[in-house]
Formats: structure tokens, C-alpha cells, sequence
């Protein structure tokens, strides 16, 4: 990995293996959705050499965290349904992604980089920045967190 992705590659790890996600490394299909990301379970898997946006991991991450607990294991797998995440659950992720890196104090820009997000990805910032939380509910729903005390996380997985 270059030099400049160490260090938010370092941060995300860390944290992510304090709420029990794991990451591994792992040589990985050049055909993944994000280069270089795949998840198996409750593991984000990390191709090194494929990787482009240190940020795409927390995103990764966010679909295992608002995944059912008795589905997470699936994740990956053929036995996960094919509607999965639904669009709810992707728009929960991107929401998740945001509150971790507000508590990791990355900026924005790493999980919410220029190739990412359909081309929404200013669109996603300027909606944070000014506190239009699109997703809330869902997070709220699931037990993560309150409205009242967002971006703050009662707990980071579903």
C-alpha cells in the first residue's frame, strides 16, 4: 500500500477490530464491486494491492455492522440472499461510514472520495455538513444510535 493510505488504513483497522470486525488480508478476484474490498462474515477482506480508497473499508465495514447479526455470518457466502444489503441497508452503511469517520476525526474525503457513491459523493458531504442525517431513522430503528445524540454511536453494530 502507498505510504499516504497507511495511516487512515491503520486507524480504520484498529478501530474496526475494537467493535469486532475483522480485517484480513487476502488476495482478492480483480472483480470485486470496490477494488480490492470483499466482506466474509463479520471480516472485511483487503487485497493490498488493489486497494484505492482507504475509506471504501469503512463502508465495508458499515454493511456488516447493520447487518442482522444472524445474518452477518452469510455475508460473502452463497447462502446470503441475493437482495442483499437492500437499499436501506446501504443507505444505513453510508450513514454508519460517516458517524466512524466523524469518531475517527478522518476527513470526510476519505470515505466519501470523488469515485465512490454514484458520483454523489459532495452531494453525501454537504448533506453531513449540514446535519441532513439521510439514514437516520434507520439507525435509530436498528438501536445504533439516538437522533438526539448523532453523530455519536450507542453501539456500532446491529
Amino acid at each position: 500500500m502507498q505510504n499516504s493510505l497507511e495511516k487512515p488504513i491503520a486507524t480504520i483497522v484498529q478501530f474496526l477490530n475494537s467493535i469486532n470486525i475483522n480485517v484480513a488480508e487476502k488476495e482478492l478476484p480483480k472483480d470485486c464491486f470496490l477494488p480490492g474490498l470483499s466482506a466474509l462474515g463479520i471480516t472485511v477482506l483487503i487485497d493490498p494491492k488493489q486497494l484505492k480508497y482507504p475509506g471504501d473499508i469503512l463502508h465495508e465495514a458499515g454493511h456488516i455492522a447493520v447487518t442482522e447479526t444472524k445474518t452477518r455470518p452469510l455475508i460473502g457466502t452463497k447462502e446470503m440472499e441475493a437482495t442483499w444489503p437492500t437499499d436501506g441497508e446501504e443507505i444505513a452503511a453510508i450513514l454508519w461510514s460517516f458517524s466512524a469517520c466523524m469518531h475517527l476525526q478522518l476527513p470526510l474525503v476519505v470515505v466519501f472520495h470523488r469515485n465512490g457513491y454514484k458520483g454523489s459523493s459532495d452531494w453525501l458531504i454537504d448533506q453531513f455538513t449540514n446535519k441532513n442525517y439521510i439514514g437516520l431513522p434507520l439507525l435509530e430503528w436498528m438501536g445504533l444510535c439516538t437522533k438526539k445524540e448523532f453523530p455519536r454511536m450507542e453501539k456500532w453494530l446491529r
